[in-house]
């Protein structure tokens, strides 16, 4: 009976562990969507007008977003007034796997701070 609790115990835990991975996305897999010309249904992919991210290293941090004269009120949402607007594509559920992984890679681009230079000698 203890082995069968264990079980269950650890099969809850692997689960938790993994809806908590997928809802955070993966960046690698945001990457190639973020490149795919096809990956929304448009006519370009977002790299097209943000070669290697650029223009969204700040993205991460913004709780607000003007898109074409409209306010965005988060990151999902101008991913899919880009995805709509620009590339002419299909909207994505702000909740689907595809933008959790596109918003995971649009992250990962946010600049870093410098380290401190080592003192000198």
């Amino acid at each position: 009976m203890n082995r069968m609790k264990t079980a269950l115990f650890m099969m809850m835990v692997i689960v938790s562990i993994s809806s908590f991975a997928f809802a955070e996305g993966n960046a690698m897999k945001g990457k190639a969507f973020f490149n795919d010309t096809k990956a929304f249904a448009g006519s370009s992919a977002c790299s097209y007008c943000h070669p290697n991210g650029k223009d969204l290293e700040e993205a991460a941090d913004k709780k607000e977003f003007r898109i074409m004269g409209k306010t965005r009120k988060n990151l999902e949402e101008a991913v899919s007034s880009c995805i709509l607007n620009s590339s002419k594509g299909k909207a994505i559920d702000p909740e689907s796997e595809q933008m959790h992984h596109t918003v995971a890679y649009i992250k990962s681009l946010k600049v870093k701070a410098a380290a401190p230079a080592a003192p000198g000698y």
